[in-house]
């Protein structure tokens, strides 16, 4: 079975921990693993935050601005995707601090360590794109598992 949704928020903080309650709460009807679920909703935690603070114009927060959220629970994956509206990231990063000496930038090394696969980058035209997926483990008792 495949549940698939998609989120419109406003660049506000309190869109944050809505689309991650919704995400926890798919993910424990259909019989995620706890574990699993926790990992991919701190990810999402985050990348909605890297949103929020950084997807407008000119980086500035800006509540009349949105992002979008959509989650994929397929098969045996679940794949993510947060997109925004600001500048995109820049076309050469500098090297990566380590997440300790980071000012910003820890909410990606996150999402990196708690996902299997991750794609950081601009769609086309304007604005940022965090991908990330992780395969599912589910509980015995799972009313969704996958087959």
């Amino acid at each position: 079975m495949s549940i698939w949704w998609s989120l419109h928020l406003r660049r506000e903080a309190a869109s944050v921990p809505l689309a991650r309650r919704l995400l926890l709460g798919t993910m424990e009807t259909a019989g995620v693993d706890p574990d699993v679920s926790y990992d991919l909703s701190l990810a999402l935690s985050e990348a909605c935050a890297n949103a929020v603070e950084h997807g407008g114009e000119s980086g500035v927060p800006d509540s009349s601005a949105a992002y979008r959220v959509t989650a994929y629970l397929d098969g045996e994956k679940c794949r993510i995707e947060v997109t925004d509206s600001g500048p995109g990231f820049p076309p050469v990063r500098p090297p990566r601090p380590t997440p300790m000496e980071a000012e910003n930038g820890r909410g990606l090394c996150l999402i990196r360590e708690l996902a299997d696969h991750v794609q950081i980058g601009n769609k086309p035209g304007r604005g940022a794109v965090v991908s990330f997926d992780k395969i599912l483990k589910w509980r015995k008792d799972a009313p969704l598992m996958a087959v």
